[in-house]
């Protein structure tokens, strides 16, 4: 029985759910404090900011109905589609890749909003699709379309790293949905048979990652110096950390993007293996309330996509870390919540609004 002092709207909010997320927005403030040399600028005040206004807007966005989302789904697809076409023809580079698009007053990623969208939907496609339907061809290249279109103007940016991520999104739903697992498995053959092609089509940058990975130890100095400094500041944290404020490649400017990309090497650095575990349970607590959210849900479109959606979020964390520690090439994912920038924090914050409203719409039903 709901406690008639709280306002409904807060009595429905998953507060464990909050917790972890504050959790691990508080712990990423204190890193790029500590980053930034005990300062609060240039980082950890305007990310705090950010934090704030992404949770806000992923409560309020709990609030939407399951039939709106619906409703929204496809035509919030082909603005994306467009403004992604925008980026190509207009949009604005940095860091050698055409990723944004400027207008003034904001510059916005439209590849990221992507990610939470494609699961979206690819999940509607299949909601809408009669169950009889689910192994025939007509449930196949559809969403081989809804999928391969963005997947392919953000790969052209080029950013292998997002397209990936859109890429495994919605393949994801698919799977989930009940497409035959011949298509899967003959899929893997054909892009492991494509691999040499796919290789040496890629970018000269985008291939001495991939070899880097291969061989960090081949060019310490050169390519493969993120990666090398990244697991040396890991590394030397050990167990209990160097302690705050203690930690040398950051300090020293020995880590390149500490703050961003790889901002897991400088709290393990400071923080240790206790702080790296602590940063890996929390999501796994927010990636395992969001499955929870999808077993729970009983419509098909809120199974596909809290599904999708709890993905998307572990996809994020696991390639980062995966990315810091060595054990996948660099592809420029940072970690969300934690890493400064605004776009991972609020494409996960998107996510989670939504399966709040998933959530919410599941609890109205019974």
């Amino acid at each position: 029985m709901r406690d008639p002092l709280v306002p409904a709207p807060l009595a429905t909010l998953p507060w464990r759910l909050i917790v972890a997320v504050i959790a691990i927005g508080g712990f990423g403030l204190v890193v790029l404090y500590s980053a930034a040399g005990g300062s609060m600028t240039p980082w950890a005040l305007s990310q705090g900011l950010r934090l704030g206004l992404f949770l806000a807007g992923a409560i309020a966005l709990s609030r939407v109905r399951e039939e709106h989302i619906k409703a929204a789904v496809f035509p919030a697809y082909t603005v994306l589609v467009l403004l992604l076409v925008a980026v190509e023809i207009f949009g604005f580079v940095g860091g050698g890749s055409q990723r944004w698009l400027d207008l003034g007053f904001i510059r916005i990623q439209p590849s990221e909003l992507m990610k939470p969208v494609i699961v979206l939907a690819v999940a509607r496609f299949y909601d809408l699709l009669p169950a009889g339907e689910i192994r025939r061809f007509g449930a196949i290249w559809p969403a081989a379309v809804l999928i391969g279109l963005p997947f392919l103007l953000v790969l052209v940016q080029p950013d292998l790293g997002t397209a990936t991520m859109i890429l495994a999104g919605g393949v994801t739903v698919t799977f989930l949905a009940g497409l035959p697992l011949r298509l899967y498995l003959g899929a893997g053959a054909a892009f492991l048979a494509a691999l040499p092609i796919i290789f040496f089509s890629l970018h000269e940058y985008q291939r001495n990652r991939v070899l880097i990975f291969l061989n960090p130890e081949s060019d310490p100095l050169g390519t493969g110096y993120h990666i090398s400094q990244s697991k040396i500041a890991i590394g030397s944290g050990g167990l209990f950390g160097k302690g705050f404020l203690n930690g040398t490649q950051s300090h020293l400017d020995y880590l390149p993007e500490g703050h961003t990309d790889f901002v897991f090497a400088t709290m393990a650095e400071e923080w240790g293996l206790l702080g790296g575990l602590f940063i890996i349970i929390a999501f796994l607590l927010v990636v395992n309330w969001a499955i929870r959210v999808s077993l729970r849900a009983r419509s098909r479109f809120g199974r596909l996509a809290a599904a999708g959606l709890s993905m998307t979020i572990f996809f994020y964390f696991a390639i980062n870390l995966s990315m810091v520690m060595g054990l996948a090439p660099v592809v420029g994912i940072p970690l969300p919540m934690v890493s400064f920038g605004g776009s991972a924090a609020m494409t996960v914050m998107l996510c989670l609004g939504l399966l709040m409203a998933i959530d919410r719409a599941e609890k109205a039903g019974r």
